[in-house]
């Protein structure tokens, strides 16, 4: 890289990633001197293409980012009116009663959103206040200064198969920030790449995964409840993997649903793809669906460590926001608020140090106020819950964990902060010691295939350029994965990217990186993290809508 020259572009913030985090990241410094330079870099084809959430949207960093919010159009159109939890079995449900769930759980206030669509109303705010927006832009490199990292390489196109420059290759730019922001969300290429660099990890837990994967469903107005929100767990998952789903009622007759995975589960033949399939055709979901049609679909990583896993957030001459620190409150499943004040209290310690005439250094005050205020309290009171089910099972942690989240209301835990023990790749247990489990065909109704459904995610790559997924080792997968695991990446992959086929009377491991929709499972739970998702050249990837 260090061969190719490239031009170079200055500024005072660079800001990797136009989600809610870098968005309110740009907003806030603009809001705070209007003659700061800010350029935020979206690898996705527009604003909010490359987003996917729930998403129920607590507002609070909204408020906080902009009060008037209202008055200026955000697309908060349909507040949460009704709150159900339900438990189920194979062909039932239990309702879990509202009243002995912690305060923090109760969605009264919050809005059920496409944040794709908050994304691009929120990028119409900051290109009001005189932030460039780059869409189409991958961050592919980082760019240093001795320790300190001075900026990104964006805009690279054009290179072949093999890697080599192609006829119509273009470098792309160096864009120069005081400070750089990654707000690349869950594992993102460069995040990963800091937080090894620099140990931002170092006595802090691994972090914890879940696959979360999700479809706009129309359905038949008579039964379509607006502001309904509906969590379940059990069914179909039972004892091999712990997850659940969400069932958001959202306007103009669609339903938000979704199936979450979490990615520690040990039993290699778990097909989270057709867990998700399959939970479609419980009796209460179905009858839901039935009639409806499936308009959209996608899938993507959400962080799950929580508290004891945020790793430092600052580095010589940036910072990490939003889900590339995990900020995720799990049992509340919402991280788009945490996203919205990290990007909030980073632009604030910016500001402060821009002011005094510094520049690349460490934004220590950013680090301090993340953990001492409203983050940090968030996560601090449902640290144990992940930990609980991880250890005990779903039974135990709904018992003990919603003791723990009562108690850690009035400031103490008898638990006090319990660990994870190791990362999700590594939690994956050799085949021979499980049995396969045998999953239902998908009718075409109610559940699909994976490559049936990857057509509603409108992803797309330009098939000449690099695989934007790289093998450490390339005979790991039929050497190692198959005989120890079964090879589990032709199941974990929620897009069928990954193949196993026989050619020649030998077992070759192929990627179909065209089908990747981002989702970085592969980069998680490979149980010989032998696979680095990279980013593939600006604007390829899925298309979503109004995820």
């Amino acid at each position: 890289m260090s061969d190719i020259e490239r031009e170079s572009m200055e500024y005072d913030v660079v800001i990797v990633g136009a989600g809610p985090a870098g968005l309110s990241a740009a907003i806030r410094l603009k809001q705070l001197d209007a003659d700061l330079s800010v350029v935020v870099l979206e690898k996705g084809s527009e604003v909010g293409a490359h987003i996917l959430s729930g998403a129920v949207l607590d507002p609070s960093g909204l408020n906080r980012l902009m009060p008037d919010w209202k008055e200026k159009g955000a697309p908060l159109n349909v507040p949460v009116k009704h709150d159900n939890f339900l438990l189920l079995g194979e062909a039932g449900k239990i309702r879990i009663p509202n009243w002995p769930m912690p305060p923090l759980m109760n969605n009264h206030g919050n809005y059920i959103v496409s944040m794709g669509n908050v994304c691009r109303w929120m990028a119409e705010q900051a290109e009001a206040l005189g932030v460039e927006i780059f869409p189409g832009m991958s961050a592919s490199a980082l760019v240093y200064d001795g320790d300190r990292v001075k900026g990104v390489v964006a805009g690279e196109f054009g290179k072949e198969s093999d890697g080599s420059m192609g006829p119509n290759y273009e470098p792309g730019m160096e864009l120069h920030g005081k400070y750089v922001f990654i707000a690349e969300g869950v594992r993102g290429s460069l995040a990963k790449q800091l937080i090894a660099k620099y140990e931002l990890s170092k006595d802090k837990c691994p972090q914890k995964f879940g696959l979360g994967m999700k479809e706009i469903w129309e359905i038949d107005p008579d039964k379509h409840r607006e502001g309904t929100v509906t969590h379940t767990m059990g069914w179909p998952l039972g004892g091999n993997a712990g997850g659940g789903s969400f069932i958001y009622h959202f306007e103009n007759n669609q339903v938000l649903i979704g199936f979450v995975v979490h990615l520690n589960y040990a039993n290699p033949h778990v097909y989270p793809y057709m867990e998700f399939q399959r939970f479609k055709h419980h009796p209460v979901i179905a009858e839901l669906l039935k009639g409806g049609k499936r308009v959209a679909y996608g899938a993507r990583a959400i962080s799950e460590g929580g508290y004891q896993s945020v790793p430092k957030v600052t580095f010589p001459g940036g910072v990490l926001l939003g889900c590339s620190a995990g900020l995720v409150n799990v049992p509340r499943i919402k991280g788009n608020h945490n996203a919205m004040h990290s990007g909030i209290e980073a632009a604030e310690a910016a500001y402060a140090a821009l002011q005094a005439g510094r520049e690349g250094d460490e934004l220590t005050a950013y680090e301090d106020t993340l953990r001492s205020g409203v983050i940090g309290k968030d996560l601090k009171k449902v640290r144990n819950v992940k930990p609980l089910w991880s250890k005990l099972g779903l039974f135990p942690s709904l018992a003990f964990g919603g003791f723990d989240m009562w108690t850690n209301t009035l400031g103490f835990s008898v638990f006090g902060t319990m660990k994870h023990s190791k990362n999700d790749a590594k939690a994956t247990g050799e085949s021979a010691k499980f049995k396969p489990i045998d999953y239902p065909r998908p009718d075409g109704k109610l559940s699909f295939d994976r490559l049936t459904n990857v057509a509603f995610s409108f992803t797309n790559h330009e098939e000449s350029q690099p695989a934007h997924l790289k093998l450490t080792d390339p005979t790991i997968p039929i050497k190692v994965n198959l005989p120890i695991y079964d090879e589990p990446a032709q199941r974990y992959c929620p897009a069928g990217v990954y193949e196993v086929v026989e050619k020649d009377g030998k077992k070759e491991f192929v990627i179909n990186f065209q089908n990747c929709v981002h989702c970085k499972t592969c980069d998680i739970k490979d149980p010989s993290e032998n696979i680095t998702w990279t980013t593939p050249q600006g604007g390829d990837g899925p298309n979503y809508p109004n995820m």
